[in-house]
Formats: structure tokens, sequence, C-alpha cells
């Protein structure tokens, strides 16, 4: 089998011949749709929510004759079937739902980061939601956002604690992962609202994934304000570079189609680092025969076409390609060139990849491993988010750092430094360095600032003397009488 043709087969939407349009042309039986019970369930809800039906009305799905009980019939042996106006009917339509017309996206947003965003965190989110916050906070916060596991009643309504809930990474009771309405706002379902940058920034903003701010603040966010009429929402084929110059959106760089680059509804696939963990690793992406997908550190062995390998949930999975990170920021550069030149994109990508290293050897390894050291040594005690220098740390890498990092992705220079690097930096000196004395001792303190801090190259300034001082605004050496 030839490179290309694997690449199609595997959906990694890479590098292809021909560019696509945004979604896939539904090629299911139109005879299939326009169940004649739905015209019941449109008339009785033009009066009892008329803006639910007015929605749907503007719809595609409308306008090809898809209507209620298309999406949400149901059968009785479902764990969520109920029974509303005499037919069997489930609350939630889940992407597995979805995929009896939308085969092609259901297959790509399976096994990615947005369907796996539940999960991602299931180990995180109770320590810090949970402990400092509470269940509510969990409830109407955390999991609209990430999504949760959807909890069933015995007579198939659904636990007001889990529902509502649009969560990008909403465990489903069929056992699909994701919502589609979290992007395509139920009922009007609409492309042009899932490619606004405001789909993304409802989740996409905030100090852990700061990106409302820095998309708005660099350039292309100032192009796309500026422009906003030019930029063919509504498009049926929405390929940057053909149908749209103005400026990209969110969509256009992580899914959307480009030049010869397809689309794609696995919004993770063109990124080559991880930006928010503790220290960012370079990561290939493991596609297994199933659809379901595993992130691994470049630095592991890259598993063979063929192998098994242990997936995410612990089973086992037969592995059916993997995207290496040059791939992934090959395919993401295939984006920056419908507008920029070869070698402006590659020195912008070396300008990002710069502040991630820095990130990374000057402040996140170090604090990292003084952390760890803490904790081996029972100087912290095990239980999360009950010491200050906790939260400390977790600002520095989770709300700070990735500030710095993401602003560095994403062209924005005020975000990169002064809401960035400056902040971690500040906070690594002035805060963490000092808490690390407070909780080890003096003694504990110098060996470990000595051992992981003042060893590296990064930090050496810190014992020299230096002539310029800012803070005072002159030369430190200079005599008064001078």
């Amino acid at each position: 089998m030839n490179l290309s043709l694997m690449r199609r087969l595997l959906c990694l939407a890479l590098i292809c011949c021909h560019p696509t349009l945004f979604a896939a042309k539904v090629t299911v039986d139109p005879n299939l749709w326009g169940d004649p019970l739905g015209k019941e369930c449109i008339s009785c809800h033009e009066k009892a929510s008329p803006g639910l039906a007015q929605q749907w009305h503007k719809s595609a799905h409308a306008e090809a004759g898809v209507n209620c009980l298309d999406c949400h019939k149901t059968s009785v042996e479902d764990d969520d079937a109920i029974t509303h106006e005499g037919q069997v009917i489930a609350t939630i339509v889940s992407p597995l739902d979805c995929s009896r017309c939308h085969t092609v996206e259901y297959e790509q947003q399976k096994g990615s980061v947005h369907s796996e965003a539940a999960t991602i965190i299931e180990n995180r989110l109770p320590a810090l939601a949970g402990h400092v916050g509470g269940d509510a906070i969990i409830a109407a916060g955390c999991d609209q956002c990430h999504g949760s596991k959807i909890k069933l009643r015995g007579d198939g309504t659904i636990d007001p604690s889990t529902w509502p809930n649009s969560g990008i990474g909403r465990i489903n009771p069929d056992g699909s992962k994701g919502s589609c309405s979290s992007c395509h706002g139920k009922h009007r379902f609409s492309k042009a609202q899932a490619r606004e940058p405001s789909a993304c920034v409802r989740c996409h903003s905030g100090p852990d994934s700061p990106d409302k701010a820095i998309y708005e603040a660099s350039k292309h966010g100032m192009q796309f304000q500026s422009h906003r009429d030019e930029m063919a929402l509504s498009s049926d084929s929405w390929v940057a570079g053909k149908d749209y110059v103005a400026a990209p959106t969110c969509v256009t760089c992580h899914m959307g189609a480009a030049g010869k680059l397809k689309a794609t509804h696995d919004v993770g696939m063109r990124n080559a680092w991880s930006l928010n963990t503790p220290i960012s690793q370079k990561q290939q992406l493991v596609v297994f025969e199933d659809g379901d997908k595993l992130e691994l550190p470049e630095s592991h062995t890259s598993p063979k076409r063929g192998s098994e390998l242990t997936k995410s949930d612990g089973s086992m999975g037969k592995v059916k390609a993997v995207a290496s990170p040059k791939r992934r920021r090959q395919a993401m550069n295939l984006v920056c060139l419908e507008c920029h030149s070869k070698s402006f994109a590659g020195s912008f990508m070396k300008q990002f990849d710069g502040v991630v290293k820095l990130f990374n050897e000057k402040f996140g390894k170090p604090a990292k491993s003084i952390m760890q050291a803490l904790y081996s040594e029972g100087v912290l005690t095990p239980v999360p988010f009950d010491e200050p220098i906790e939260f400390t740390y977790w600002e520095l890498w989770h709300d700070e750092g990735a500030r710095a990092r993401h602003g560095a992705a994403m062209a924005s220079a005020n975000h990169t430094w002064w809401e960035g690097m400056y902040l971690v930096g500040r906070n690594f000196y002035a805060r963490f360095l000092p808490q690390v004395e407070m909780v080890a001792g003096k003694e504990m303190a110098k060996a470990l600032i000595e051992e992981h801090v003042k060893s590296l190259d990064h930090h050496q300034w810190m014992d020299k003397p230096q002539k310029a001082n800012p803070i005072l605004g002159y030369d430190v050496t200079r005599q008064d009488n001078e």
C-alpha cells in the first residue's frame, strides 16, 4: 500500500491530492429520512417550544427533510429509552446517533482529544474542583466543557447532576464519547457557528486555556474582526486560500481544509507539542484499527503497524498507523503556507519551539523535580492543594506557563511575555523558591535549589553582580557624586 493511500484510509488528514469540503457529503439514502411520525413532533413543539422549532426550521436538517424523530428515535432496549407522546425516544442524541449519516466525522472525532476531554482529566479534576470547589462546581462548571459520564435513573430519565451537559468529551449512555452540539449548537447544527472562534472560546478561555484572549490579541484575530464579512462562514465549501483568505480561525488551523490539506474533525491531529502539561513534550499520535487514538511522547519508541499496544483505557489494541510530530507539524504548516512563505512559516515555528523549550528547561523541569523531591521526602502531604506551594506550582505550569506557550503558538507577543513567561519567572523566583525554603527548611531547600536551579546556565545570573538595575532605574555602580 502506498503512503498516500494509507493516509486516506487512516483519516489522518495530512497530505492529500485534493481539498475536501469541511463536512463530508452525506450519502445515506434520503428515503431513510423524514419519518412521517416526526411531523407530529414538529407540530407539538411549534407550540410547546417555538424557539427550538424555529431553530430546526432554519437548519440544513429541515431543508433535507430530517426531522426530530429521525435523530431522537431509539429502541426500547436502550438504557436511556423513554416513552414520549407515544414514541420511544432518547433525550440525548450522541455522536453515535449522528454517525447514522455523518460517518466520516464520527470516525475522525472518535478518540480525539475532544472526545477524550472527560477521560483526560478524570484523575486531576476531583482534586482541584472537588476539593477547592465542590460537586456543584463540577456539574455546572467543569462538566459543561469537558463533559462527564451521563448517569441514568431506573426509568430511562437522566440524573440532573449530569444533565444538561454538552461537554465535548461527554460519555453517553450508548458508550460513545463526545457531543456534536458542543460546537454545532442544537437544534440548528450550524456549520457557520462551528467555524466561528466564539464556538471554541466558550471553553478555550480563562487561566488554563487562554486562547480567546490570545487569538483576539493576535494579528489573525484582528483580521477576523476587521473582515468577518469576507469569511464565507456559511459556505458549503470552506477551504482556506480558495473560499476565504481574510483570516484564519481556530477551525482553519486545527481542523479546516487548506490547499492540499483535508479537513478533519480530529482537532488535535496537527498538534506537535503538548502545551497544557507541566513539561511540554513533542507527541506522536497512534491510531488503532478500531478508531481509538493514543498520544505518546516522541521519546517513546514508535510502535510498529500491526503491533499490540495498551490503550488509554487499559485495553489492548492493534496499531493501524502512527503520525510523528514531524508529520503533524507538516500538516499545520500547510495551513500557514496558504498565506505565508515557507521561510516565514518555518521561522515562526522555530520561535514557537524556542519558547516551549525555554519553559521546559528553565522552569518546568526544575520546578517539577523540586516538587517530586518534596513529596518523596514527606515534606509535603500526598493530599493535593492543601498547601500554598501546590497552588503556586499549579499556576506556574497550568496557568502562566500554558499562557506563555499558547501565546507563542498563536502569535500574541504580549501573552508570550508579560502575561506569560514574565509571570512564570516572577512567581518562580519570588514565590515558588521562597516557599520551598518555608516547607523544607534552609538546608534542604539550599541543596534542592543548587541541584535543580543554580546548576543550570539559565539561572547563573542569580549569583553574578549586575551593573544595570532596571528596578532602581540607574547604574548601581555609579557614585552619587558623579
